[in-house]
């Protein structure tokens, strides 16, 4: 085998994985960890709603 086949052999297999959504996933995590350990209390589940970025559907009747 020549270097110029074991170069192409080895390139074939540098491949990067990555996954956006479990880098977000990834990420929101990290920031609930973060605010959990800053914080003297439980986080409110409006606190982990800003920090998760989730905007609340008003309830009916509300």
């Amino acid at each position: 085998m020549t270097d110029e086949e074991v170069d192409d052999l080895y390139d074939q297999f540098d491949i990067t994985l990555e996954d956006s959504d479990l880098l977000g996933e990834v990420e929101l995590t990290t920031n609930l960890i973060i605010a959990a350990t800053e914080s003297d209390d439980r986080l409110s589940l409006e606190e982990i709603d800003r920090i998760l970025g989730v905007v609340p559907h008003p309830r009916r009747g509300d």
